[in-house]
């Protein structure tokens, strides 16, 4: 079985303007919204092996709430921040696991949601999609649609 769960980052805090985008942390409903969308996924039965993460503030933080709900480790990745659909893919296949989540950033996560759902969707901050293929490898994820699919919004 393989598992892809694309989450994208709660909302972050816009309040100073002289922060930088990739320091920018979560403001206080980003900071609501991502344990309680860690705890509905722990409730679906979803329990990620490994959590990649963008290597910006909002987005680690919104990778921790998920690492406290299903006690995984977070393996930061630079090339995750404001990554294209290609390279979210890639990051994924190349963690060596079959249950595997990344937490980045829209335009890219809205892309990939849309390419392997097959329909347009767009991530909402904090929204988590879930695709499941029962059967197969990596090689088939981008080939073959998903056995299930599932878009949870805060």
């Amino acid at each position: 079985m393989i598992q892809l769960v694309l989450a994208r980052h709660a909302k972050s805090d816009w309040a100073d303007e002289g922060v930088d985008d990739h320091d920018r942390p979560l403001n206080d409903r980003g900071r609501r919204d991502a344990p309680a969308m860690a705890r509905t996924v722990v409730r679906k039965g979803v329990r990620p092996e490994v959590i990649l993460s963008s290597t910006a503030l909002r987005a680690r933080q919104t990778a921790d709430a998920f690492a406290r709900a299903f006690d995984a480790e977070i393996t930061e990745q630079a090339e995750l921040y404001l990554a294209e659909p290609a390279q979210l893919l890639a990051a994924a296949r190349a963690a060596g696991v079959d249950e595997v989540m990344v937490v980045a950033h829209d335009p890219g996560m809205s892309a990939l949601v849309s390419r392997l759902a097959d329909r347009d969707e767009r991530m909402v901050t904090c929204a988590v999609a879930i695709f499941t293929w029962h059967e197969g490898t990596w090689d088939d994820v981008d080939a073959t649609p998903p056995d299930e699919f599932e878009l949870l919004t805060p």
